[in-house]
């Protein structure tokens, strides 16, 4: 137990430093969960071996797995990004979901890539929503027009993904079982959330606001039941438990509008960006193997290879938004898009525990999502300001 105590003290710290790290007056900012997967391998088993991802911490770093789908799934407002950013989105998704797919049979058949081209394909096709919307709202480009039509993209670059995980890369029943399971999955996730919006207008909200500024934080506790609940199930019906955890985000994103959805969602956010969060990623960060990257001689190529391949994955759906983006929008809109760590950690775990991917693979993978993350939204924001000043 001892042994416990002091490595949750090492990420306690390691949690706290990361954000200090990543604010340094530097002219390439790192996100914080960059600052955190380095810092978790620096402490991991890789490096200097000062804490093992196993045991009480590996638990942490699922639930903050877990805790992270949530909060997407919350980031996610319906209304504002329905209709044609909506269409859009969707279609350029299965744009980027059928590039990525030829373009992983193409890559793995001549061996530069050796990873299983269905994994490695959903990985491509991800965006980090959780990271653009912070970066976006910083820069004023949120409720910009440019902004709805990147939020629902990323958006469906996350859901996308997740539904490709549940469906085909990990069923563990029957296909007729599997779907039967799945539509009984969203028809309870449809009843709660229609459950959920008719209370807004009851006495049932009074009752929640009432203990909001108390000890008893009903609302909150709510939250992390339905969480529960839902991560539950998902895994009971044979998906992933991150598809619970993003169904149950959004179903709270749906109920919770008003000022005291706003006091909710900031307490939401402590809970995870400051607690739960950053323990996933500097436990992925402390399972990342880089020595596995050194045994590949190709390995700089793959990765250099991997994020020209973002680009054109995620670049792809621009042919789409031909009549609603300027010309100079579409190659920061594609580089927007092509951001896609968090996702990349995600996938690269699922297919690393599930016996799909090699650790080194996941390693090469993970690179280039942590590169995506630091130097795409800066050249695209720099691609934009030109222009604003041109």
């Amino acid at each position: 137990m001892e042994s416990y105590r002091i490595a949750l003290f090492v990420i306690a710290l390691v949690a706290a430093l990361a954000p200090l790290l990543a604010s340094m007056p530097t002219r390439f900012r790192m996100p914080v969960v960059v600052a955190e997967m380095l810092l978790g391998m620096i402490i991991g088993p890789h490096i200097f071996n000062w804490v093992s991802p196993d045991g009480l911490v590996g638990m942490l770093g699922e639930l903050g797995l877990t805790f992270l789908l949530f909060m997407v799934g919350l980031e996610i407002n319906l209304g504002e990004i329905q209709g044609k950013p909506l269409t859009l989105a969707v279609g350029g998704w299965f744009l980027s979901f059928i590039v990525a797919m030829v373009c992983m049979y193409l890559v793995h058949a001549i061996g530069l890539i050796q990873a299983p081209p269905l994994l490695a394909a959903v990985a491509l096709s991800t965006t980090a929503l959780g990271i653009l919307v912070p970066i976006l709202r910083d820069e004023g480009t949120l409720a910009t027009d440019f902004g709805k039509l990147l939020l629902s993209a990323a958006a469906m670059g996350e859901f996308g993904p997740l539904m490709v995980i549940s469906l085909l890369i990990i069923p563990t029943h029957s296909t007729a079982l599997h779907t039967i399971f799945i539509l009984g999955f969203v028809g309870i996730t449809v009843f709660i959330a229609a459950t959920a919006v008719r209370a807004q207008s009851s006495a049932v909200i009074d009752i929640l606001a009432k203990t909001m500024q108390s000890s008893g934080q009903l609302p909150v506790r709510l939250c992390i039941a339905l969480q529960a609940l839902l991560v539950v199930l998902a895994g009971e019906f044979g998906m992933n438990v991150v598809v619970g955890a993003f169904a149950a985000g959004m179903v709270v994103g749906m109920a919770s509008k008003g000022e005291g959805g706003v006091l909710l969602r900031q307490k939401l956010d402590a809970i995870g960006y400051g607690f739960l969060i950053p323990i996933f990623f500097i436990v992925a960060g402390m399972k990342f193997d880089i020595a596995a990257l050194w045994a590949n001689p190709l390995s700089s190529i793959q990765i250099i290879s991997l994020l020209g391949l973002l680009v054109v994955v995620r670049g792809a759906p621009v042919l789409l938004y031909r009549q609603v983006l300027s010309s100079t929008d579409r190659l920061p809109f594609a580089l927007y898009s092509a951001t896609g760590l968090p996702m990349i950690v995600i996938i690269s775990e699922i297919g690393v525990s599930s016996g799909l991917m090699l650790p080194d693979r996941a390693a090469v993978l993970v690179s280039a999502g942590m590169i995506s993350v630091l130097l795409f939204p800066i050249l695209a924001d720099r691609m934009r300001q030109g222009k604003q000043m041109n």
